[in-house]
């Protein structure tokens, strides 16, 4: 299908500056005067590159991200906790008017539509299918020997929907279940009205040929009780595709990929990563599959089955991979893959390749990667280096330290001068990694290294903003837990700001003024959306808390 441009009426990028307001008491409705900026964020983490930059940013600053200009302006209240990252679309006919709108899904199944610059509630709904519930963490018996504690409670929509914007849709997962039945369905609804569109809702089943784990006589099946739908959506020229991994290893379970036609839901493609195998789930902390501008995948098998009938670069099972994914009639092809030399070793001890978020870096041909063994992986994405025995023959590898465990989503800024990756991972301090383009290697000997933060087992998910290269605009924004082991438990968050251009530079944290601006508990592997002056900042205390200019 032929790609879908933004409509003018749903995306308008403004070069003003908004002007500052006078904050009310956080959590109150307020009224402000139209907002000059009208950005949108339509996929997790900005677009398919999954950098995490917002670069047409112009009211944040580096002067006015401090505690006496920036802070709590209002909160969203919702029903449950929030996996999904917060989409916005500018500009949206909605109420009688145009106005920024803010999504927020939760895992309760609800999907909410206020207004991003005032908090106004335009519409809330409920996609539980009929007569059940959403599934909870009690419900996956057998997840973790039955003591799964990766989700607290429900387990409805969780991996951040897509929107196209060209036709005012939103695309998201739903899961619900009698307490015996277990459904999936990608649901297109209508950014208006939250009405289903496209024939909408489709279960989601899929069967695939293959003699692995869980196959009956030569066919494997979805199984929507095992197959957890964690990563972001992705859409990709009229097509929706939606990824798949498992509950604490669960098994049989598979990485699947699925593909809709973003106008009907039929549909259209269906790969499984181990089909003659096991496991390979794809989650990435939460961060979407990157697409590039040819409409190519790339995404990261974790721990799973590699090659098949004994030869280890067999492209039938391709788990602890990097996968360059790429349409071939109904199913994916991999063009291109990675393979850690010790995959045995990292697969027999749970050290999974691709437990961090993966990303494209933009206006270049790399794919930064990373896993459990604490190493950054840098891939040229069109010939990522397979699988060699004795070395990884790629473009680089960065170790950052046993420690640092890569739970997290990294992020990507390029300035006027010098361009950074962004890791923060668990047990490690913030770490700011120049990306040279002459060599196109991460100078690691020129790291520019901050503060510690996160503990336990989940590191901080981070997200940028500017005003194209201007250094005085950029701003890493970094949401993280304060205590606790977050990857097991429910615990209080931060949300930091430092200067994109020097990281040991803090300009604001939501504890200076905590009466004012503290959020609650930390949002697992969601990072915060910054559009048009605004930092939207998910929670799993039932609340999006929006910030800025006071």
């Amino acid at each position: 299908m032929a790609k879908r441009t933004l409509p003018v009426s749903l995306l308008l990028f403004s070069l003003a500056t908004c002007k500052d307001n006078v904050a009310p008491d956080p959590g109150t409705h307020h009224e402000r005067g139209p907002n000059p900026q009208s950005v949108s964020v339509l996929t997790q983490h900005n677009d398919n590159t999954r950098a995490g930059w917002n670069a047409n940013e112009t009211a944040l600053t580096t002067s006015n991200v401090n505690v006496q200009k920036f802070g709590a302006l209002f909160t969203l209240p919702v029903d449950d906790q929030v996996y999904a990252q917060p989409l916005v679309v500018g500009h949206v006919a909605i109420a009688g008017g145009e106005h920024n709108v803010v999504y927020v899904a939760t895992v309760n199944n609800s999907v909410y539509a206020f207004d991003g610059d005032d908090g106004t509630l335009y519409w809330q709904k409920s996609f539980t299918a009929s007569g059940m519930r959403p599934p909870t963490r009690a419900d996956m018996t057998g997840a973790c020997g039955g003591q799964y504690h990766d989700f607290s409670g429900n387990i409805g929509i969780v991996g951040t929907p897509v929107i196209d914007s060209a036709s005012g849709t939103m695309y998201f997962v739903s899961r619900s279940t009698t307490g015996t039945s277990f459904v999936q369905h990608l649901h297109a609804v209508s950014i208006i009205d939250g009405s289903e569109v496209a024939g909408g809702p489709r279960q989601i089943t899929a069967t695939y040929s293959g003699i692995g784990a869980g196959t009956v006589n030569g066919v494997i099946t979805f199984d929507a009780l095992r197959q957890n739908q964690r990563q972001g959506l992705t859409l990709v020229d009229g097509t929706v595709f939606v990824s798949f991994s498992s509950h604490c290893d669960w098994g049989p379970y598979h990485g699947w990929v699925l593909g809709y036609d973003a106008t009907t839901l039929q549909q259209d493609v269906v790969y499984n990563d181990t089909p003659n195998g096991y496991a390979g789930g794809m989650w990435e902390s939460g961060m979407g599959m990157a697409a590039d501008a040819d409409g190519s995948l790339y995404v990261i098998a974790g721990n799973g089955t590699v090659g098949d009938a004994g030869d280890p670069t067999n492209l039938t099972n391709r788990g602890e991979s990097a996968l360059k994914l790429t349409r071939s009639g109904s199913t994916l092809q991999v063009a291109s893959y990675f393979t850690p030399y010790n995959f045995q070793y990292l697969n027999d001890n749970d050290i999974d390749y691709g437990g961090m978020g993966a990303f494209l870096i933009p206006g270049s041909s790399y794919f930064l990667t990373g896993g459990k063994d604490g190493n950054l992986y840098l891939l040229n994405k069109d010939a990522m280096g397979g699988y060699q025995p004795a070395s990884n023959q790629v473009q680089q590898v960065v170790p950052l330290g046993s420690a640092a465990n890569l739970h997290c989503q990294p992020a990507f800024y390029r300035g006027s001068a010098k361009e950074f990756a962004y890791v923060w991972p668990e047990n490690a301090p913030l770490r700011a990694i120049p990306f040279d383009r002459g060599s196109n290697l991460l100078v690691y000997s020129s790291q520019v290294v901050s503060i510690p933060g996160p503990v336990g087992q989940s590191g901080a998910v981070l997200s940028v903003s500017s005003n194209g290269s201007a250094d005085s605009s950029a701003i890493l924004w970094a949401s993280y837990p304060t205590s606790g082991d977050a990857s097991h438990e429910v615990t209080p968050g931060i949300l930091r700001a430092f200067a994109a251009n020097d990281v040991t530079k803090e300009l604001w944290n939501n504890k200076q003024n905590a009466q004012r601006d503290a959020a609650g508990n930390f949002a697992k592997f969601s990072s915060p959306t910054i559009a048009n002056g605004h930092v939207y900042l998910p929670t799993f205390s039932n609340r999006v808390v929006v910030y800025g200019l006071l």
